[in-house]
């Protein structure tokens, strides 16, 4: 991944992460070609090395988001003990 630097002269790229910082956007070049810019607050989670298997350190770095690991807690706490929706439940809400 490269990160790149926007330069002040460049109105449009400072418009277009002045409304990411509200909202994702898609960027649509003129030969149709689509493009997702999102605000992100920590790249450390984006970058996953140069070629090695960083497999394990994205595992140590998820497990030291507490915001994530307790959203998953409540989220397994919420589900111990009930059943999930059948698949033809789902695909009659789904196609109604």
């Amino acid at each position: 991944m490269k990160t790149v630097t926007v330069s002040q002269r460049s109105k449009v790229l400072r418009e277009l992460l002045r409304l990411a910082q509200a909202t994702d956007v898609i960027v649509q070049s003129s030969d149709g070609a689509q493009f997702f810019l999102t605000r992100i607050t920590n790249a450390d989670t984006f970058y996953i090395g140069k070629g090695e298997d960083d497999f394990e350190a994205e595992i140590v770095a998820t497990r030291k988001n507490s915001r994530l690991m307790k959203y998953l807690d409540k989220r397994g706490e919420k589900a111990h003990g009930r059943k999930g929706t059948p698949l033809a439940e789902a695909r009659r809400r789904l196609n109604p």
